[in-house]
């Protein structure tokens, strides 16, 4: 199926929720199908937003980061992606599979670390500029699961965004829900709890809806 244009695709989810399994899956299923596909993910995705990433998530100085300053951070890493490789991708009639982009800013910053609503919008608007996911699917889990998940993940150690508590969690799944019910033409919120095969096929229908609606 040829595309008239790029397709951008946001996943979003809190920790633990399988997001980045799912974006491999779909990717494979959107290839076999004959579109081109470019996976990136936030924060990151470019040299400049790798090294905030690490500063954001792993450096040891991060852990007297404050809330604002974890605003900026990532407006700067999504800045940097935008410009230098989701519009030129999507120029190029690409699909873009982001994992995470401006609503986990909303949430996390905006709803759990309860910053003002007005500065996270201005700052989200600057960074992206005009752009906006096309489709954004939401991997729906209750906090204590993305937790649990963490934990059994053991081979590394929790990063500082999982080491968050489960009120915290439960903030960021409560922003997800009510930004997704506000703008219900963009988000498809998918049960992240089923079996990994059943929500892979939930988010396939999503994504492969969308874009022969867009064809």
């Amino acid at each position: 199926m040829k595309l008239k244009r790029g397709t951008f695709i946001s996943f979003e989810g809190s920790e633990g929720s399988g997001k980045t399994t799912q974006i491999d899956r779909i990717a494979k299923r959107l290839e076999a199908a004959g579109h081109e596909v470019l996976v990136t993910r936030e924060p990151g995705g470019t040299e400049i937003g790798e090294e905030v990433r690490h500063l954001l998530k792993h450096a040891d100085s991060g852990n007297n980061m404050f809330p604002e300053t974890e605003l900026l951070l990532f407006a700067a890493s999504r800045a940097q992606l935008v410009r230098e490789v989701i519009i030129p991708a999507l120029n190029n009639n690409v699909i873009v599979l982001c994992d995470r982009f401006l609503d986990s800013t909303t949430v996390y910053q905006g709803v759990a670390r309860q910053i003002a609503k007005d500065p996270v919008q201005t700052i989200n608007q600057f960074a992206i500029g005009h752009l906006t996911p096309d489709l954004t699917i939401v991997l729906d889990i209750p906090a204590e699961v993305g937790l649990e998940r963490i934990k059994q993940r053991g081979a590394t150690a929790p990063d500082r965004m999982e080491q968050e508590n489960v009120e915290f969690y439960q903030a960021v799944r409560e922003g997800y829900l009510v930004l997704a019910k506000s703008l219900p033409e963009r988000f498809s919120v998918v049960d992240g709890t089923e079996s990994i095969e059943a929500i892979e096929e939930n988010v396939w229908d999503a994504v492969s809806n969308h874009i022969a609606q867009h064809a």
